[in-house]
């Protein structure tokens, strides 16, 4: 698979919709987790991302304007143990609890299914990051309708094991804006992994779209320690990043 350059990607697609990128930074040393999200409706751009302990969770930004919490108010990163966990929905819960009790990443996902939003029918996609020592492997996840039919939920698992250095892959919820929106096809996209996060989040920041664009989350960890560096980015205020 030929790499892509993730800034053009973001400002070629004016509504790739919530992304989830995993990866390794090219000096090899730090496993990479970055979750966006976008919205159109003033509900779903009514959001921020905030620090929740070691995890993340969205919040209204103005309350009096969450009109319905059902699927914009969750928790997007989560971690056991040696485990990060990472969806755009509340399926990170669905995942934290299956591997909790020992079941795997995909087995997790097998009660769940794309998000009930017709027309639209937006995937699920989701991502987990297993630290082991020096080592690492990640996974990804699209739950999605059989091209816009409710009747079909098609699920793929995407497994990388000992990543390349400098090497990450993006999945993301739309091919790009439309009316539906049209879900995600093909294979996690494979994208550069810089060493820099303080870089990495503005280039990401500063690549979505401006008018579409809510909040974005980068996350470098130490697979040794199981120490992480995290950036926030809100459209709307700010929220401190935990380190």
């Amino acid at each position: 698979m030929a790499m892509i350059s993730i800034a053009q990607e973001l400002q070629q697609n004016s509504y790739p919709g919530r992304g989830i990128i995993l990866g390794r930074t090219a000096d090899g040393t730090k496993a990479v987790c970055v979750y966006f999200i976008m919205g159109r409706s003033e509900n779903s751009r009514n959001r921020i991302f905030v620090p929740d302990g070691n995890g993340l969770r969205t919040q209204a930004y103005d309350e009096s304007k969450c009109t319905d919490p059902s699927l914009i108010i969750y928790a997007p990163v989560r971690v056991l143990g040696n485990k990060t966990i990472v969806s755009n929905g509340d399926q990170t819960d669905t995942i934290y609890e299956a591997m909790n009790h020992q079941f795997t990443f995909e087995q997790g996902l097998r009660a769940r299914e794309f998000e009930p939003d017709a027309p639209n029918f937006t995937p699920r996609i989701s991502g987990v990051i297993r630290c082991e020592g020096e080592h690492f492997n990640y996974a990804l996840s699209i739950l999605k309708s059989a091209d816009g039919d409710p009747s079909s939920c098609q699920r793929f698992t995407f497994t990388y094991q000992n990543p390349v250095p400098g090497q990450g892959h993006f999945i993301h919820t739309y091919v790009g804006d439309g009316n539906p929106l049209p879900s995600f096809r093909g294979e996690p996209k494979l994208v550069s992994i810089p060493d820099d996060i303080e870089g990495f989040t503005q280039l990401l920041w500063n690549s979505l779209n401006p008018d579409n664009k809510i909040s974005l989350f980068v996350r470098y960890i130490d697979p040794k320690t199981g120490n992480a560096v995290s950036k926030i980015v809100n459209r709307y205020g700010n929220a401190p990043a935990a380190e």
